[in-house]
């Protein structure tokens, strides 16, 4: 979060500007998702009985382990540059919970950029489309409510029922050279924040399986004409989080997906455009 006005502690307008302050997640208690029709379409098929067949269940500890050493390393770097590092506080992943139509269990709070959207001095918490994931925000609420007290905006967008009307009932995979199909409908504004990327007054939105047009809508709406949200469409079959096929990596210069951006939007004419190397996966290790 780069300096803003005195009277917040938070302000951020872009996904460049040099850390001061960062949230990293935890992955305490971290969980496979109850196992529900939003899921397929974002997940690789050969783990989708792996999923099924651990709803609710711990993931493997040695991957909770490595997950943690990992999140460890990262927050040693960033207060190693002089990045002030702040974390979610554990909830409890595999509390059942029920709302007046349907029962799950949590997940995790490990990636706080799905959860939280900061636009300017205004902290946005996402009405996300995962019923796994519908408790997640509490364990940043300590933190959110410390920064309201500092002076920064704080907005809950409207919590989603995630009935069955949410979902696509009848959805079905489109293969990789099909044409795009989304399992949330349009019943109600759902979105996650990794939807949408940051360049100043522009904001780039993607609609995913997390993501509709309800939803970027009551974003466009309620950041008013100050903003300008540019809603563009890449080539994957199964978008979910616009950061995995375009990053602005400062002014002037974006990294791609080259295979999901086949033509670089208008919006970054005169950009220097570099593609993302493909994944190295070393040998004995899983490829997804």
């Amino acid at each position: 979060m780069s300096s803003g006005p005195a009277e917040s502690p938070v302000c951020s307008y872009t996904e460049w500007d040099p850390l001061e302050e960062v949230i990293v997640g935890i992955v305490d208690g971290a969980s496979f998702p109850t196992w529900h029709e939003a899921l397929p379409p974002v997940l690789p098929a050969d783990q989708h009985e792996t999923f099924r067949r651990n709803a609710g269940r711990p993931f493997p500890p040695e991957q909770v382990a490595a997950a943690r050493a990992e999140l460890e390393e990262l927050v040693h770097i960033l207060e190693g540059e002089g990045v002030r590092v702040r974390r979610p506080e554990a909830i409890p992943q595999r509390t059942p919970y029920t709302t007046l139509d349907w029962t799950s269990t949590g997940m995790y709070a490990a990636m706080p950029r799905d959860a939280i959207l900061v636009v300017g001095d205004d902290i946005i918490e996402c009405p996300m489309a995962w019923r796994s994931r519908y408790y997640e925000n509490l364990a940043y609420r300590p933190l959110l409510k410390e920064y309201f007290r500092g002076g920064a905006k704080w907005t809950a967008a409207p919590k989603p029922e995630l009935t069955d009307a949410q979902f696509d009932q009848d959805w079905t995979d489109p293969g990789e050279d099909g044409p795009q199909r989304l399992v949330v409908t349009e019943f109600e504004p759902t979105f996650d924040a990794a939807d949408f990327t940051r360049c100043g007054r522009d904001i780039i939105a993607q609609k995913s399986n997390v993501t509709n047009d309800f939803g970027i809508e009551w974003l466009r709406r309620h950041l008013g004409d100050a903003y300008r949200i540019h809603v563009f469409e890449f080539n994957d079959p199964h978008p979910m989080h616009i950061d995995a096929t375009l990053v602005p990596m400062a002014p002037g210069k974006l990294l791609v997906h080259p295979e999901r951006v086949t033509e670089v939007p208008g919006l970054f004419k005169g950009w220097d455009v570099q593609a993302a190397p493909a994944p190295v996966i070393p040998d004995g290790h899983p490829s997804t």
